[in-house]
């Protein structure tokens, strides 16, 4: 794995889409793959949660196994309104070198229209790493924009999960790891987005 920054934005982009995960019952799933977009029963009053890292969302989801988390799917944004997500996001705990008081915090995370959280990163057998993977959520304010504008592509990649999984339980760690999407670090401005940076 490449070398990274203790808050560094880990993710599988292109030029113009950064792909991002979540992992959904497959009364959700389905329909969203062969439409590209979400519907109902998608709720659309709650906060909708996307991590660019696969691994965390395997080990948040169980591999796929998970009640309620049985299919994984890549969904892809395109980088200009990633950004724009980001601009709005207001971190989930309060930062004394971003936020200068906790009240001010406050204030401002309840009005946000966008959260960001930093977990520990997880590797294939689910361990916590010395660094952290960013997530992401949406709040009902603008969850009609995430499904109806912003994304560009949506894809079922449980297949892929349920393969590593197995390589990965029959001690094939190798062939595991050649089977995970390649992720490396998106270049971030850290200047724009230091108000979701804890690290600076």
């Amino acid at each position: 794995m490449a070398q990274r920054d203790l808050y560094d934005v880990f993710a599988s982009f292109r030029k113009n889409s950064i792909t991002f995960y979540q992992a959904y019952r497959p009364e959700i799933a389905l329909p969203a793959v062969q439409n590209q977009t979400f519907a109902p029963p998608f709720s659309f009053q709650r906060m909708s949660w996307i991590k660019p890292s696969f691994l965390w969302l395997m080990h948040r989801s169980q591999w796929a196994q998970k009640k309620g988390q049985e299919h994984i799917l890549a969904i892809e944004l395109s980088r200009d309104h990633f950004e724009t997500i980001l601009d709005q996001a207001v971190l989930t705990e309060f930062v004394p070198s971003i936020h200068h008081s906790r009240d001010l915090w406050q204030d401002t995370f309840s009005q946000a229209k966008v959260h960001v959280q930093w977990d520990p990163e997880r590797a294939i057998r689910g361990q916590a790493l010395d660094h952290y993977s960013i997530q992401i959520g949406i709040s009902r304010h603008l969850i009609h924009d995430f499904v109806h504008d912003w994304i560009v592509s949506i894809k079922d990649v449980t297949p892929l999960a349920k393969k590593a999984f197995k390589l990965s339980r029959s001690g094939k760690l190798k062939e595991a790891q050649r089977c995970l999407p390649h992720e490396k670090a998106y270049p971030l401005d850290r200047e724009r987005f230091k108000h979701i940076l804890p690290g600076g």
